[in-house]
């Protein structure tokens, strides 16, 4: 039993699978980080304008 988990401790096989998914979670979270900051500001310019548009006689 002990060598059996000593083997898998040792085991490198499969960290390349689980460093490259991890990288892609960390880059999906920044992309959807930066979407929201981005889609906010976008969101408070429209409104802005539309307020600048609809106040002007």
């Amino acid at each position: 039993m002990l060598r059996t988990l000593k083997q898998l401790w040792t085991d490198e096989a499969g960290l390349t699978t689980v460093e490259y998914a991890l990288l892609l979670v960390l880059i999906v979270a920044a992309a959807v980080t930066a979407w929201t900051q981005l889609g906010s500001q976008v969101s408070t310019e429209v409104s802005s304008v539309k307020d600048t548009i609809t106040s002007t006689p």
